[in-house]
């Protein structure tokens, strides 16, 4: 059995934390503020409920994964549900498209939306299925070595061709390049500098939906913190984590705001920029900035929106329905990008969705108040080309004992990739 640390309250670290517990170690969790959840917390306000950070997820297998490695299966902690529609765009045009999962059901869509369009989607999401095989294999879902990859998954992690460059080459049609392009924007990246084969976001949307959690995301953290209590794990909220402690290369404690915890192993689930010992591994990366987010708590009957819609321009606009509210009202979550010179919801009423008389609670994040409450962007490691897969820690790093996951470790984030992330970690840790 080994005494194993894991630095950060996150998805990542609740998900490493707990897998390891199953697999007989005695773990003990670290969070800086004084509960856990991470991006996953919910925000409260006069009645108003809202997710802070995703309100659906890709993959549903690596949530369900986690919680039978982790104890009783996720059908009897909380209710997945499939989304009918992915998002739906509106573009500058007018034109609208409302993007479902399923080849045939994208089809129809793009269809919709001009004459021979779905053929050419439909086509180059195909175009990504072996990029997914290979990676999945010996990227997502093994743990790698950088000095020894397999041929075709090194091919595709070395490769120079980036995703813009794909997207102008496939589509004449600037329409279909946004909505391929938009779960990167939406992130924060410049799509010059993302790797075409991170393209197959498109190819695991459409074979395999998005799902949610019936009353929120917020759900889903809950559920891990009580999985932490099944499982025995010792919490420490409120304290924060200075360094981790090396002697002879390999890493011994971790040193805290109340003291040393020794250490057989540990496990990083926050930035590696604010531990002194992996920084220097990490010095060429840099955060992908999040967005400005706005809650509203609204009066009134709720507007026909889908659960997430996004309106294309400068600034672009993302509008995420859900949450909880008290009778005769609803709740409107809007993240803007781009030249952001007026209020979020003033701009928003450029698009004649004007919901400012309606107004009675509402909840302002800067991308650095986010950056500020959960120690590190919630959109992990900024890309900047195609290095920056080999740059990222995890599920090893180069100091021995010392793993990584979250959102800034091997493959990235969003939910899926750091549920997958905890789960190469254990993978490498083993049994006791």
């Amino acid at each position: 059995m080994a005494r194993i640390v894991v630095v950060g309250g996150g998805f990542g670290g609740m998900a490493a934390a707990a897998r390891l517990a199953k697999l007989g170690h005695e773990v003990t969790l670290v969070e800086r503020s004084d509960s856990l959840g991470g991006a996953l917390e919910g925000v409260a306000e006069d009645g108003f409920t809202w997710d802070a950070g995703p309100t659906y997820t890709l993959l549903p297998a690596v949530v369900r994964d986690l919680f039978r490695k982790s104890g009783r299966p996720v059908e009897r902690e909380l209710d997945l549900v499939p989304l009918p529609v992915l998002r739906e765009h509106r573009f500058e045009d007018g034109s609208r498209l409302a993007l479902p999962s399923g080849r045939a059901a994208q089809l129809a869509a793009l269809d919709e939306l001009g004459a021979g369009l779905g053929r050419r989607w439909v086509d180059h999401v195909a175009s990504y299925a072996e990029d997914w095989e290979v990676l999945r294999r010996g990227y997502l879902e093994s743990p790698w070595d950088p000095t020894d990859l397999p041929r075709d998954v090194a091919a595709r992690l070395d490769s120079r061709e980036m995703l813009f460059k794909r997207l102008r080459k496939t589509f004449k049609d600037e329409r279909l390049r946004l909505v391929a392009g938009h779960p990167f924007v939406a992130e924060g990246h410049d799509l010059r500098n993302v790797p075409a084969w991170a393209g197959m976001t498109a190819y695991v949307e459409q074979r395999f939906g998005a799902w949610t959690v019936e009353g929120g995301m917020v759900r889903l953290g809950e559920a891990l913190v009580a999985r932490l209590a099944t499982r025995r794990v010792t919490v420490l909220t409120g304290t924060e984590v200075a360094d981790v402690v090396v002697r002879e290369g390999r890493a011994v404690a971790v040193a805290t705001s109340t003291g040393e915890l020794d250490a057989d192993v540990v496990v990083c689930a926050v930035d590696p920029r604010r531990l002194p010992a992996l920084a220097s591994y990490v010095a060429r990366t840099m955060p992908a900035i999040p967005p400005v987010v706005v809650h509203v708590g609204l009066a009134g009957e709720p507007l026909d929106l889908p659960h997430e819609l996004v309106l294309h321009g400068d600034p672009m606009l993302v509008l995420r329905t859900g949450g909880t509210a008290p009778d005769g009202h609803w709740t409107l979550t809007v993240h803007g990008r781009g030249r952001l010179s007026e209020d979020v919801l003033r701009a928003l009423a450029r698009h004649r969705i004007d919901v400012r008389a309606q107004v009675v609670a509402r909840v302002d994040r800067s991308p650095r108040d986010q950056v500020s409450r959960w120690g590190g962007s919630p959109m992990g490691v900024l890309w900047q080309g195609r290095a920056t897969a080999r740059q990222r820690l995890g599920p090893r790093t180069p100091i021995s004992g010392v793993y990584a996951a979250g959102a800034h470790a091997t493959p990235g984030a969003g939910l899926p990739y750091v549920g997958l992330s905890a789960a190469l970690v254990a993978a490498e840790v083993g049994p006791a």
